[in-house]
Parts: C-alpha cells; structure tokens; sequence
C-alpha cells in the first residue's frame, strides 16, 4: 500500500492532534468519558509511535552507506 509524500509525512500528527481532541472531549464530556479517554490515548500513542520510529528509520539509514557492495 502506498501513500502520497504529503499525507504520508502528516499522519503522525494527525493522530497526535485527533487523541488531543478527543482527551479534551473525554474531559468535558458527561457521556462516555471512558470510550473518548480510551481512544484518546490510543490515538495519542499511535502518532507517538509512528512519529518516533520515522525518527529512527531515518537516523538508522544515514549512518549506513547508500553505496552498492559491489562498487
């Protein structure tokens, strides 16, 4: 499955700011505070998540060398 540049790069983030919205809604909300605080938190650490593997991916990949073995 492949995802455009662009969305690709802003998902993390997306999920880090719908968990923020629904923890904020998890805390005025009188019905189901549970559920909202739930998949807050899931939401929350699944960008965390993704955004920290990327991080490392790419840290990872620029201490190896691009070059081919056969060159």
């Amino acid at each position: 499955m492949w995802i455009a540049r662009p969305i690709y790069e802003v998902l993390p983030y997306v999920y880090m700011v719908v968990g923020a919205v629904l923890l904020g809604f998890a805390w005025f909300s009188s019905a189901l505070p549970g559920v909202l605080l739930g998949l807050g938190s899931l939401s929350m650490l699944a960008g965390i998540v993704i955004w920290l593997r990327r991080k490392d991916y790419r840290t990872r990949q620029a201490e190896y060398n691009s070059r081919s073995l056969d060159d």
